[in-house]
């Protein structure tokens, strides 16, 4: 670990139009573009925590730059640049002591209101789900399937996209429902060549991604791109390779450490959160730059 560093929580540019202010990222207006903001806030069971964790900001932005990058000539996707001085604005410039690492301009787009999770393995409320009725999001599975277990094919299990509150697991009639037949059957054929490019990429650096969420939008002449974040630690769960063993949960480089800890002093899930230990902090540091690591090949710093 570096230096401990004080974690950025919120963000104040009163010269820009805050658009949004979820419960990870701060979204600002420029021109018609979006500058958005990664904070080291974190949320578990849709409530932000009181605690910031260290770096949390930078490896969610490095980590989406990567993935989109990588993933670029398979998918068009929102990015436009995340160096400060590229983005041209004297505003950013002025502020580059909080945004320097943890920030993107993006292209302003009509966000298409379903999550699009694509799940590779039976984990979560997934795993929830089969136990109760051998299926998920209306897809049969195999009997006898194990918590963690490898599905026979990758499958997609989109949500709704809430405000706040909780996500609502929905069948892909119901997505048909929602965004029509042309633009859901698009989204599933999409989400699932991007997952499948970066499963192959990260098994072969020692990480599993059991599961990711996408999110996509449509731009002005009707093209439906990747936006958001891509495949890092708060969108995606992450296992390591090495000891994984189905029956049973897994180890992590993501936030379900946190879910665990909450788990186990019996906190209601509903606010306010209790603030964390330094050591539940650290580790969970720890975990996000170590993913950062093993994806890029490079240190965030």
């Amino acid at each position: 670990m570096k230096k401990e560093i004080i974690p950025l929580l919120t963000t104040n540019i009163p010269q820009l139009r805050l658009c949004n202010r979820g419960k990870v990222r701060d979204v600002y207006e420029i021109n018609n573009t979006l500058l958005i903001i990664a904070t080291d806030r974190i949320s578990a069971f849709d409530v932000v925590l009181p605690s910031g964790i260290p770096y949390k900001g930078q490896v969610l932005t490095g980590l989406s730059e990567f993935w989109f990058t990588y993933t670029s000539a398979l998918m068009e996707n929102h990015l436009i640049t995340t160096h400060l001085e590229q983005m041209n604005n004297p505003v950013v410039a002025q502020h580059k002591d909080i945004l320097t690492g943890r920030s993107m301009l993006v292209k302003k787009v009509k966000v298409v209101p379903i999550e699009c999770v694509v799940r590779g393995y039976l984990a979560g409320s997934g795993w929830k789900e089969y136990q109760q009725t051998q299926s998920i999001c209306g897809i049969k599975l195999p009997a006898g399937l194990k918590e963690s277990d490898r599905l026979p094919e990758p499958i997609f299990t989109p949500s709704t996209k809430a405000i706040v509150g909780h996500d609502v697991n929905i069948t892909f009639s119901e997505a048909i429902d929602m965004v029509g037949k042309k633009l859901a059957e698009e989204l599933r054929e999409k989400s699932m060549k991007v997952y499948l490019k970066a499963r192959d990429y990260a098994i072969d650096r020692g990480i599993i991604i059991c599961d990711t969420k996408f999110e996509w939008g449509i731009t002005d002449d009707n093209k439906t791109i990747l936006i958001d974040e891509a495949l890092t630690p708060d969108s995606s769960r992450f296992w390591p390779r090495d000891g994984y063993e189905p029956g049973k949960p897994q180890h992590s480089y993501d936030k379900q450490f946190i879910r665990d800890y909450l788990e186990s002093i019996h906190w209601d899930k509903k606010p306010p959160a209790p603030v964390l230990p330094p050591e539940i902090i650290q580790k969970t540091s720890e975990k996000y730059l170590n993913a950062y690591k093993a994806l890029t090949g490079k240190n965030l710093f």
